[in-house]
């Protein structure tokens, strides 16, 4: 994954540095969703110098190249999450940060509804469900 997020940025223009190359390998490695936080953790423990402002722009070129999309967490934190570019919704799971997903799941209709009866233009929208992936919900149970 580390290759496409670099063929990608490459792609755009962006140029290749090594805290941005450390910083794809980094993001290919981790599961689920994650914050800067946890990008910044990971490259101060592996002591590569990387700083906040740095990880904070190459989120935002990701983001920008639709390689990465923003969600907002239930606790009003924000993490990050490698994505196709196409249009989809997640499902986040709140125990493990597994996040999956999912197509228009009837979405699209509801949008077309209320432009229809709000004469408003919706030109987006996002959904993020949040919940207890079947993994999770399995190791309660257990408990």
């Amino acid at each position: 994954m580390a290759r496409e997020l670099l063929e990608a940025l490459d792609q755009a223009g962006v140029r290749l540095t090594g805290p941005r190359r450390e910083l794809a390998a980094l993001i290919a490695r981790r599961q689920g969703h994650f914050t800067a936080a946890d990008l910044l953790a990971d490259a101060e423990q592996r002591s590569l110098g990387i700083g906040r402002a740095t990880v904070f722009r190459l989120l935002e070129l990701l983001a920008d190249q639709n390689l990465v999309e923003r969600v907002d967490l239930p606790d009003g934190r924000h993490a990050y999450v490698p994505c196709e570019p196409s249009h989809h919704h997640h499902l986040v799971c709140v125990s493990c940060g597994a996040i999956s997903e999912v197509d228009d799941c009837g979405i699209d209709a509801v949008t077309a509804e209320a432009a229809r009866r709000s004469g408003f233009e919706i030109q987006s929208h996002r959904l993020e469900l949040f919940g207890r992936c079947p993994r999770c919900q399995n190791v309660e149970s257990r408990q």
